[in-house]
């Protein structure tokens, strides 16, 4: 009876969907250029190219929102939810960019491992956002949410213990600095998913 008198949405849920996926491929291939760091132009070209296709998602899905009469939740939870996901993909590019930009000649492992990290925490977003359809049964809504939060709590361990070696590691102060600017905006683009549980959380908590 009560999904028979929530409103249908479909658009909403679709942005959703699309925008989590485009998000997604785009920290794969941040993930991809870590863990294999040759053709490094080629592959922040090809993040670039998705960022690019994620801002169209992103702009699409905001014109939807204006144009939806009824919203399955309140819309400025949407349009928050939907920045959050785009702000993952924006900082993973800017991630990308800068390896290029700094010339650096070398992937470090931990850089590897927050990426690989930040892909697993994305992915959960994906699952979670998709989750929302079924606004109705929160627990696993609630579930995924701590789940994403434990992952950035790994990430999080992750960047100490890097940024740890990184100043005892020997190489000179630019390169430190590089690598720091490096590990930061990937720390952001983790930050972000955990930003983004939160919203759910609070289309959880509204929707009770």
């Amino acid at each position: 009876m009560f999904e028979k008198l929530m409103p249908r949405s479909d658009g909403v849920f679709n942005a959703f969907d699309a925008q989590c996926a485009i998000t997604l491929e785009g920290v794969r291939l941040l993930h991809d250029l870590m863990s294999d760091y040759r053709d490094v132009p080629a592959k922040v070209q090809a993040l670039q190219k998705v960022g690019h296709q994620g801002d169209s998602v992103a702009h699409g899905a905001i014109e939807r929102l204006h144009a939806e009469f009824i919203t399955p939740f309140d819309r400025t939870l949407i349009h928050s939810l939907l920045s959050r996901i785009d702000d993952v993909l924006d900082f993973s590019q800017a991630a990308a960019t800068r390896l290029h930009y700094f010339e650096l000649p070398t992937s470090l492992p931990e850089a590897t491992e927050l990426t690989r990290l930040l892909v697993m925490t994305t992915d959960k977003v994906r699952e979670v956002v998709g989750t929302l359809r079924r606004i109705h049964q929160p627990e696993p809504i609630l579930a995924g949410c701590k789940a994403i939060k434990r992952l950035v709590a790994q990430a999080d361990d992750t960047l100490g213990a890097g940024m740890g070696r990184l100043f005892k590691s020997g190489m000179d102060h630019l390169t430190v600095l590089k690598w720091k600017e490096v590990y930061e905006l990937i720390e952001t683009a983790t930050d972000k998913c955990r930003e983004a549980a939160h919203v759910v959380e609070g289309v959880v908590l509204a929707s009770a």
